[in-house]
């Protein structure tokens, strides 16, 4: 049993549920018994510009919050996978939001996923639960924590006002798990 690290990165524009993905994966793996750091950066260019945040998931203490080279990034949108594809660790996972991202990733080294997550959030009823379905595909490639804990986070660290979104906000990361598990399926 070696021991397990993961390192996350979440890019997008600011407003994407960028910081909130990643903290919410955060929680969960708090919540998991993890040893966790999350370091959001924010770009000069923040209004309307991107925004991104790591999150490291480790079984043992972590020496460095700053990641270089990513083993799983969840791209948002077209700047953050233009920066951000490249640098994924080889063997690694990009999660890309193909509603906003046309291009697709050449890189064979890794695993890429194409997951409409703004076409799917936008038929659930609301563009903020883009981030969960990103989540939910990530997790299904990556299950350093099982779908329900991530769940059980959802639950304790959404703001009170928004608890009625609960059932769609379920719904969102299933749908993410649905459409990694299927791309999954054929490779």
């Amino acid at each position: 049993q070696t021991d397990m690290q993961e390192e996350f990165l979440f890019a997008g524009f600011g407003g994407q549920g960028v910081m909130f993905g990643g903290q919410l994966l955060a929680y969960a793996a708090l919540d998991a018994g993890k040893e966790v750091t999350w370091i959001p950066s924010y770009g000069p260019e923040m209004r309307g510009g991107t925004a991104h945040c790591f999150v490291v998931i480790s079984d043992r203490p972590i020496g460095s919050p700053v990641v270089r080279h990513p083993t799983s990034a969840l791209v948002f949108n077209r700047p953050s996978f233009d920066k951000y594809a490249p640098l994924v660790a080889p063997g690694g996972l990009l999660v890309v939001n193909s509603s906003l991202v046309p291009d697709t990733c050449e890189r064979t080294d890794i695993t890429v996923l194409n997951v409409p997550a703004t076409g799917i959030a936008d038929e659930l009823g609301s563009l903020r639960v883009a981030n969960l379905i990103l989540l939910g595909a990530t997790l299904a490639a990556r299950p350093v924590l099982a779908v329900d804990v991530l769940k059980q986070a959802l639950e304790a660290h959404i703001p009170a006002h928004r608890k009625d979104m609960l059932p769609m906000n379920y719904e969102a990361v299933d749908r993410g798990v649905a459409s990694a598990r299927e791309q999954l399926a054929l490779a």
